[in-house]
This record gives structure tokens, sequence and C-alpha cells, in this order.
């Protein structure tokens, strides 16, 4: 590639930059300081401050994204390490990645067709002698239908620390007296943490905003800042206070971003 097409490239991409995500960002901080007449005003970030329904918004919407991002991890990670041992892993890599190809709408259709009063589940539940029940629009609901349409997010990049071990490392580990579980706590475990936590970033910070499954799955029963969002935005109309409330969940994803992010050792060999 010559030196002319590279500053062609950079060009172009810092342009798109610039475009779709520099100026959204400033767009949204630029209107939080607005009223919904228009005029100048920090009472926006006074009421967001000031209002215990928004912080109690806040605080569902981190609980929700924690219970979120443990449930997936707890089901992903054991099944990237099995996946990572199988014959034909790309075969099954690919058919967990597939339904990441499925529009989010449809999946929530579907369960909600599943999780119905005549659903399947209830069918079953009916067939074995319990007896239908209230799953649609309940926590357990919206958080099953969130946590399966996020594990795939939560398995490629772990998955993919799997696979870049050194497998010399449990090898070595097994030689010097180590059991499974002793491996896999001091071996495996730490040196995957880099994959957990890109799968945690990318699970936690999209279930923060999370609105249309709230809605659709959880019935406005889970109430959330992104559902908060869509409310002002379509609703109310109120941009201004949307707005607001766009830039706490910003701020809220670039510290959760910094805190999981991977730090550099001191003293670290410099190329």
């Amino acid at each position: 590639m010559t030196k002319q097409s590279k500053v062609v490239y950079f060009i172009l991409y810092a342009f798109w930059l610039l475009l779709f995500v520099v100026a959204p960002l400033v767009l949204i901080v630029y209107q939080s300081f607005f009223t919904v007449e228009g005029q100048f005003t920090l009472s926006n970030y006074q009421a967001y401050f000031q209002s215990g329904t928004y912080l109690r918004m806040t605080l569902n919407s981190f609980w929700y994204a924690f219970l979120i991002t443990l449930f997936t991890l707890l089901i992903s990670y054991p099944t990237a390490y099995l996946l990572s041992k199988t014959k034909h892993k790309q075969l099954w890599l690919l058919l967990i990645i597939l339904p990441t190809w499925i529009n989010l709408l449809l999946k929530a259709y579907a369960f909600i067709g599943i999780f119905s009063a005549n659903g399947t589940v209830n069918d079953f539940l009916s067939f074995i002698g319990i007896g239908r029940q209230q799953i649609l629009f309940t926590d357990l609901s919206f958080l099953a239908v969130a946590t399966y349409i996020e594990i795939p997010f939560m398995i490629l990049p772990i998955f993919n620390a799997l696979e870049e071990m050194n497998p010399s490392f449990i090898r070595a580990s097994r030689d010097l007296g180590a059991n499974n579980f002793e491996t896999f706590r001091r071996v495996i475990f730490p040196l995957t943490l880099n994959g957990v936590k890109s799968g945690v970033q990318a699970v936690f910070i999209p279930s923060l905003s999370l609105f249309m499954l709230t809605r659709l799955i959880g019935g406005n029963r889970v109430i959330t800042l992104g559902t908060a969002i869509e409310q002002h935005f379509l609703v109310t109309q109120n941009w201004g206070m949307g707005s607001t409330i766009g830039v706490i969940l910003i701020v809220a994803m670039v510290l959760i971003m910094l805190f999981t992010g991977e730090k550099k050792k001191k003293g670290a060999i410099r190329k």
C-alpha cells in the first residue's frame, strides 16, 4: 500500500469517525443543556441527580446489566471451554453465531410466543402437571431473553482467548502436580482474563441501555435508563432530559471500559 493510499484511507476513516461518532456525541451533550422551549439551562442535570425516580432507574439499569452479564458469563465460559476442546469447533462456533444474524425484534416476538400463556413453555408445564404460569412480562423472562441474546458476544472473546493460550502452560501445571481445579484457577482463568473482560464490556455496556426487550418481554415492569430515554425522545418530546440521561449513560460506559480494560504492567518491554 502506497503512502498516498494510506492518506486517502485515513481521511475517509477520520471523516466517518467524525460524522457518525463524534458529531452525535457532541449533539447529545449540546442538547442536554436545553429545555423543551430551547432555553439554555443546567436544570436537566439538577433534575436527574435530585430525582429519586431517575436514581432508581440508574440502579435498576446497573442491577439488571450486572445480572445479565453474570448469567451470560456463567453459561458462556464453560461453553467456550468445551467448544475449544471439540473436534469441529469452527462449525459449533458458527452455529452459536448464527442467531446474531436474526433481527432482534424477530427474536423478541419469537420469545413472546414461547413464554405466552398458550406458548411452548406453558404447554410443557401443563403437561408435567405444574400448570400454566405467568412467565411473560416478568423479570425472569426479561433476564432469560436478554441473556440468550447476549451469549454469543461473551463466548467469542473467551473462545479466542482460550485458543490463543499456549498449551504448554497447562502441561507444565500438570507436571508440577496441580489438579484440574488448580490448573484452571491458577493457569487457565488468569490467562483468559482479558477475554472475559472483553466479553463483559460487550455484554454489560449494551445491557445498560436496553429498552426494546424491557417493553416487549418485560411489559414495562422492568424500567431502565434506556426506557426513560425512549420515553423522553418519542413520547414527552423532552429531548434535553433524554440527552442528559444519554450523557450519564455514556460517562458510565466510558468508566466501565476503563475499569475492565487491559492494564499495561509497569516495566513491560517496549518494542
